[in-house]
């Protein structure tokens, strides 16, 4: 069994999991459907907050905001190539905001909301992060990883990666 370490709200990995978010632009957005089914579906990150606060555009009356009245946690997944995974669990609520729909607004986004900042359809989501679980492997956790995984492999076990500089669960 892998060794994980499993840390309460300690500093350290709180601060760990909000270094790897702001690494994505991009997460896997897990509601709970219709009859309890898990749908998923990739959404744009536009903001992360200081405060852990994680906030995606939305069309109003769209199936994510409908999923979010019914249910309101949510998983966000993300991964970077091999290097870096996150996932973290919370809770969302929809949003209008005509303030912050215009300070985090991007241009790419008229794909979805061809009416600009100022489109009736558009809301916003707000997530705040109930607990999360990473698995860093950038920088010099890779070559750490590497080695443990090359050592494991010659040994005929299964990598040590216990380290919470590598992997933790916590909660936020």
């Amino acid at each position: 069994m892998l060794g994980v370490a499993y840390m309460n709200t300690t500093t350290d990995t709180r601060e760990k999991v909000y270094d790897i978010l702001k690494s994505f632009s991009t997460a896997m957005f897990v509601t709970v459907g219709p009859a309890g089914r898990p749908e998923a579906r990739p959404m744009q990150v536009a903001r992360v907050e200081e405060s852990g606060e994680i906030w995606f555009f939305t069309g109003r009356g769209g199936t994510v905001a409908t999923e979010i009245e019914q249910e309101a946690v949510v998983l966000l997944s993300f991964q970077k190539d091999n290097s870096a995974f996150l996932s973290i669990r919370g809770k969302a609520r929809n949003v209008v905001d005509r303030t912050r729909i215009s300070e985090f607004w991007k241009e790419a986004y008229r794909v979805w909301f061809p009416g600009g900042p100022g489109d009736p359809e558009i809301e916003l989501v707000a997530v705040d992060p109930i607990d999360a679980e990473y698995w860093d492997n950038r920088g010099s956790n890779k070559l750490e990883y590497l080695f443990e995984s090359a050592k494991a492999y010659v040994k005929g076990e299964k990598p040590d990666v216990g380290d919470p500089d590598h992997h933790a669960k916590t909660s936020l």
